[in-house]
């Protein structure tokens, strides 16, 4: 990882600190270079200088006192989120708690988040954390936090404001299409983050990944031989990895679960500016599943990391993808440490399928579309049958005639008392799907 420090006395603005910090700016080109854009270096020095006039007129003339720190980082700020929405700079706290959050454990509501123009754009609410409670879906608009506008905040500072002590309420404006803008009080709790769960589905294994963290390889691994064991390797029939409302995470960690399940070839390729972003990662020998069918679910809500999984998958022609488009994040971000002022989150390369597809703004395509929805029970006209009709012939058997009761329809008592998973639809369709897959297995002999 490439490592950029700055002085001490190049971000402390005291008497005469102003040009201390153009040196610092500058002090990494020679005379004679120019700028990638083909700009003279002379017109490098007028743009500083430019910054350190307005600089210094808001520290003059500004109608309240505004202390230099502040100002520095509301630039540095500023500087990064105009490039795109995920680079930005953190102060020594902000850098300490995302350090935190990568390891598993961080307060707050539960969900991912990112700026859309001017609000906070829900990328996916995380498993049994508050907001997932309340109902909060990927995609929504969070306008308002605790009646305070959000737009005119940088994410950093709304995330900030949404953060809290635990046991503590916060009330959030959503925006969602199709719905009038509604308000959800939410408590805030410690985020335990377990990344991953697993159950049986009768003789399929059931894997959901709700984020990539540094236990996301052990949970996988750990799950799967579990389940392996309990369904029984002559019947399990195959694998459903959910990555739906996935944010995404490590990309250690997705590299190694895609490479569970690949013998070998290319994961995922980085490219950007320099040699240091170009980078390839490929999948070592062995299957953990020995080729078992794997549906992916994924939706809107997988990001990233949960991308780079999917398209290698779908890519090596290992998975078969279901659901709906993904959210598209497909840029890499670095940190870069700045020592004790905190650090700076850089976008310095795109992700790249196997087959060479960039995953930015354009997502990962299931290869079966199935949408969200509900399995409802529907009227059949239960009402009508044999006996109803005109000179019916009677029954010589005395039981009763149950055919009028909608209760006794062995259809509608077959999808009443149907398993739970029922209720998920998109799962319930990658279940068929395997289970279809089984029945045109070779049978030994």
């Amino acid at each position: 990882m490439t490592v950029t420090r700055l002085t001490r006395t190049g971000l402390h603005f005291g008497a005469g600190a102003l040009a201390t910090l153009l040196v610092v700016l500058i002090g990494t080109c020679s005379p004679n270079q120019q700028s990638s854009a083909g700009t003279p270096n002379s017109e490098t020095y007028r743009q500083l200088d430019l910054f350190g006039q307005v600089f210094q007129r808001v520290r003059e003339d500004y109608v309240e006192t505004v202390d230099d720190q502040t100002l520095i980082h509301a630039a540095l700020n500023g500087m990064l989120q105009a490039l795109d929405p995920h680079s930005s700079y953190m102060s020594a706290d902000q850098f300490e708690e995302m350090q935190v959050q990568t390891s598993g454990r961080f307060g707050g509501l539960g969900i991912e988040v990112t700026m859309e123009n001017g609000f906070v754009k829900v990328v996916s609410p995380i498993d049994d954390t508050p907001a997932y409670r309340a109902g909060v879906l990927a995609g929504d608009l969070i306008t308002h936090i605790d009646d305070e506008a959000v737009l005119g905040l940088t994410l950093s500072e709304a995330v900030d404001r949404m953060r809290g002590e635990p046991n503590t309420e916060i009330i959030i404006r959503v925006s969602r299409p199709g719905v009038e803008p509604f308000d959800v009080t939410i408590i805030r709790e410690i985020i335990h983050v377990q990344s991953v769960r697993a159950r049986a589905e009768g003789n399929v294994g059931y894997i959901r990944i709700s984020s990539f963290t540094e236990q996301t390889t052990n949970g996988v691994k750990k799950s799967f031989e579990e389940l392996h064991a309990e369904i029984g390797p002559e019947n399990i029939q195959g694998i459903v990895l959910d990555l739906r409302n996935n944010p995404g995470g490590l990309l250690t960690q997705a590299v190694a679960v895609a490479d569970f399940f690949l013998e070998r070839g290319v994961i995922v390729s980085t490219r950007g500016r320099t040699n240091q972003t170009q980078q390839q990662f490929n999948a070592s020998s062995g299957d953990i599943s020995d080729g078992l069918p794997i549906v992916v679910l994924v939706n809107g809500g997988s990001a990233s990391a949960s991308e780079i999984v999917s398209g290698a998958l779908q890519d090596h022609g290992r998975a078969i993808l279901m659901g709906t488009k993904t959210f598209g994040k497909g840029s890499v971000q670095t940190v870069l440490p700045l020592g004790d002022h905190g650090a700076m989150r850089l976008t310095t390369a795109r992700y790249y399928t196997p087959e060479g597809r960039s995953i930015q703004s354009t997502g990962v395509t299931p290869d079966i579309e199935v949408p969200l929805a509900r399995i409802e029970v529907l009227e059949t006209g239960a009402g009508r049958s044999e006996a109803t009709l005109r000179n019916a012939l009677e029954s010589e058997s005395e039981e009763t005639d149950s055919a009028e009761d909608p209760a006794n329809d062995p259809e509608v008592a077959a999808v009443e008392e149907a398993d739970p998973s029922l209720e998920d639809y998109q799962l319930q369709r990658a279940l068929d799907l395997l289970r279809g897959l089984e029945l045109f297995r070779p049978k030994a002999a």
